[in-house]
């Protein structure tokens, strides 16, 4: 039974695997705010898009994740389940998310071992199995321009430091969208 669990996993993986190859992305996306699926096709949600691109607009203006989880409460603005909390976490995914500009990562993740194929199990990708990138995958809701500016800024506000013999660190101190004169 062990032997034949096995095959069936590895004939998914198989099954995954070329499908990732040929670009082919899955389009059952359950609550990714700003799209949905439509007959096997991802289309915007405007009203959603709208928050997505509040969300980018907020953050280049300066704010924290924190001050745009708070813009969002304040304002009344629900999360895609449904919820009045947001999450500074789930601002901060959906700021990296290459999907908002159009584009597709597959796997992101993978099922490691196929004893926990059916408990969903799964672990992050990070270099483990080939991923796939593929350009233009459906209709972005940030220009490129937009994604771009904001990874730089995120980047910004990581504070790496370069220490006198070269050597590259993290800075502790925090970006402070409230005192702009701070991060200096």
């Amino acid at each position: 039974a062990q032997d034949e669990s096995r095959n069936t996993s590895e004939n998914i993986q198989w099954g995954f695997q070329r499908k990732f190859e040929k670009g082919d992305i899955f389009t059952k996306y359950k609550n990714f705010m700003g799209y949905t699926c439509v007959d096997a096709e991802i289309v915007i949600v405007p009203e959603q898009a709208d928050v997505v691109r509040k969300i980018f607009d907020l953050y280049l203006h300066g704010l924290t994740l924190a001050q745009i989880n708070t813009f969002h409460e304040t304002h009344g603005i629900m999360t895609v389940t449904g919820k009045k909390n947001w999450d500074t976490t789930t601002i901060q995914k959906m700021l990296k998310n290459e999907k908002y500009k159009g584009d597709t990562l597959l796997q992101k993740t993978f099922t490691e071992d196929f004893m926990f194929f059916d408990t969903g199990k799964r672990s992050r990708n990070i270099g483990q199995r080939n991923s796939y990138y593929v350009r233009d995958s459906h209709p972005a809701i940030v220009s490129i321009e937009v994604f771009d500016k904001v990874q730089e800024e995120m980047a910004k506000r990581a504070r790496l430091v370069r220490n006198e013999d070269g050597t590259v660190a993290t800075s502790t101190s925090k970006y402070n969208g409230k005192y702009l004169l701070g991060n200096y």
